[in-house]
């Protein structure tokens, strides 16, 4: 997976906006659920986010409900994941998967890293 961080870089305030972006490649953007997990420094992966393949349902941490919504573009093979009233606590590495199965883990992305500044 190819992904690029849009919108700016990945540096923003507390209160501010991010939007990612992931394009794949079509054979493994057609696996089904594309994802986003992030890492912040000293702690485990978590989960961040999920979409089906027709984009119908979308999966969130609740850390994040409410405030990042996760979009697919299949004629683009891009998944998105649009960051809102960012918290320092969302600083991480922000990486995109796809897979056959929910949390989708089987393909990962290189990621890139949001820091959030108070």
């Amino acid at each position: 997976l190819r992904c690029s961080c849009s919108s700016g870089g990945g540096l923003v305030q507390a209160g501010g906006s991010l939007r990612l972006s992931c394009a794949a490649s079509e054979r493994t953007f057609s696996t089904g659920y594309m994802g986003w997990f992030r890492q912040a420094p000293g702690k485990e992966r978590e989960f961040v986010a999920a979409i089906t393949w027709s984009g119908l349902s979308t999966y969130y941490a609740d850390s994040v409900k409410g405030r990042f919504t996760i979009s697919r573009d299949n004629a683009k093979n891009t998944v998105y994941l649009q960051m809102n009233s960012l918290k320092p606590e969302d600083t991480a590495h922000y990486s995109c998967t796809a897979g056959r199965r929910l949390p989708p883990m089987d393909y990962w992305g290189k990621g890139t890293l949001v820091t959030v500044s108070s």
